[in-house]
């Protein structure tokens, strides 16, 4: 497992979260700190971000093996995954391929099927592929004031602190060797053909799964929560976090941890 960070807290039975492209492990800190005191926490830097080394292959389906790597190397099984943004496409990649590993699901706002990447964050998409986006997203490590007009600021309802958001996320990635290339390789990498290929294997999923959906995410509508749910047979529930942005995982922890305990519980 070359050049994967991770965080690993707490005792039990593993729960494991995935961020999405831009974030970082740092991003379930909150709700870490409320459940390593009942759960063995884990909380993965997909390559490129956070602490991890970027590799050649940044596609979904190998961001989706980078967290088997991961899994693999700790001795994971009977796993409550959790998936956020692209960390949920992931997730539902990794849910197709590694069944046997998981023992519950639960997606928040995330890419899903032909909304890979969603129609909102296309721009950026494309500055990336023509290879513009390193530069302006530099800009942000001494300007993070204007963090609020970019993607990753519009997946938050408010920023208090825009340069602890900027040194937690983009700072990491582009201090790496070549990092703002390979962030724009990654996102110029994310395809709906890697969702659209798994459809067959998401409508015979059968592990208890959970969808809590921020309403007010201007890139993962609520009904792509509903598309889930008509298609994923072992989908137990929607639970919709009212005004919740793509970022509500870290910005209202307080409000997806109860339901996550729920979830587990009963399950």
């Amino acid at each position: 497992m070359d050049g994967i960070n991770y965080v690993d807290e707490g005792q039990g039975r593993p729960a494991l979260f995935v961020h999405g492209v831009g974030t970082g492990s740092h991003l379930w800190r909150d709700v870490i700190a409320e459940l390593r005191g009942e759960r063995r926490c884990i909380a993965i830097d997909l390559p490129l971000h956070g602490g991890s080394d970027p590799r050649d292959d940044l596609s979904l389906p190998a961001l989706a093996e980078a967290v088997e790597e991961l899994c693999e190397h700790l001795g994971l099984t009977g796993i409550d995954l959790v998936g956020n943004d692209t960390g949920g496409a992931v997730c539902q990649i990794f849910a197709v391929r590694h069944r046997e590993r998981l023992r519950t699901l639960t997606l928040t706002n995330c890419d899903v099927h032909t909304n890979t990447p969603p129609e909102a964050f296309k721009p950026t998409v494309e500055l990336a592929a023509k290879g513009e986006l390193a530069a302006l997203t530099q800009v942000l490590l001494d300007h993070p004031e204007l963090l609020a007009q970019t993607a990753l600021g519009e997946g938050y309802e408010r920023i208090d602190d825009p340069k602890a958001v900027v040194d937690a996320y983009i700072r990491p990635i582009l201090s790496k060797p070549g990092g703002g290339q390979a962030f724009e390789r990654l996102l110029a990498g994310i395809d709906a053909k890697d969702m659209i290929a798994i459809e067959p294997q998401l409508t015979v999923l059968t592990v208890p799964t959970l969808l809590v959906w921020g309403t007010g995410d201007p890139f993962f509508d609520v009904s792509w929560a509903r598309w889930l749910r008509d298609t994923i047979p072992g989908v137990r529930e929607i639970v919709e976090i009212e005004g919740g942005r793509l970022f509500f995982p870290e910005e209202r922890a307080a409000e997806l941890v109860p339901h996550l305990r729920r979830f587990w519980a009963h399950t």
